[in-house]
């Protein structure tokens, strides 16, 4: 009789008896999560909510310069011009000298307005500059209204065909002028003085003629204020 669990060899004796046999499976632990990410989220979060902080404060401050002081946009016209030279010199080269009457009206009641040098005023047709400026250094206080008297002097190279175009476009009785204005300005509120920053002014005229000496009729003129920092 041979017991249960063990075998009979060739020769009839038992076997030894051996343990069974289990297969074991190596175990896998996950990997903690790096503290290199945990810290580089942590930043973002603090820089998001910088940037929202930051976003919340000016919105504060521009509602209480809204209300404190009720800014509004200053206002440009165009109020006359006379040409004392527009001709060809030298072959193909167009000199023009332009006299220019401009209206600047500051319409606030708290805030005053300091026009700073380093100015450019110009007047363009149809993408070509005739002439440009400057416009002085002055401060504008509330509610002003400031007349000024500017020349602008230039010379176009190549000329014969804009002076063609503008003889053509003179038989119409309607020449499309654009004047430009880039003025550096400083903006008071009260007794601070915000930094420095650059408007553009637009100014789309249509005149009836551009012969010098002549009385110019400004048949249309309308003016925009546009910010650029």
């Amino acid at each position: 009789m041979v017991p249960r669990g063990s075998s009979r060899s060739e020769k009839g004796q038992p076997a030894e008896n051996y343990p069974p046999f289990y297969r074991t499976i190596p175990v896998t632990h996950s990997k903690p999560p790096r503290r290199r990410r945990s810290c580089l989220g942590k930043c973002l979060c603090w820089m998001a909510c910088l940037i929202i902080l930051q976003i919340v404060i000016v919105g504060i401050l521009a509602a209480i310069i809204y209300f404190a002081f009720d800014p509004k946009l200053p206002k440009y016209s165009v109020d006359s011009m006379r040409i004392t030279e527009f001709n060809l010199s030298d072959g193909d080269s167009l000199s023009a000298t332009f006299d220019v009457n401009i209206t600047a009206r500051n319409p606030n009641k708290k805030i005053g307005i300091y026009y700073e040098g380093g100015s450019r005023l110009s007047v363009w047709y149809t993408g070509t500059r005739l002439c440009q400026g400057s416009l002085p250094k002055f401060y504008q206080g509330h509610r002003n209204t400031t007349l000024l008297n500017l020349s602008l002097t230039g010379q176009s190279q190549n000329a014969n065909n804009l002076l063609s175009s503008l003889q053509a476009q003179q038989q119409t009785g309607s020449i499309p002028l654009t004047l430009r204005v880039k003025a550096p300005v400083r903006i008071k509120l009260g007794k601070l003085k915000l930094p420095k920053w650059k408007p553009l002014i637009r100014c789309r005229l249509v005149v009836d003629s551009l012969a010098a000496n002549n009385a110019i009729s400004i048949k249309s003129s309308s003016c925009k204020f546009r910010f650029r920092l």
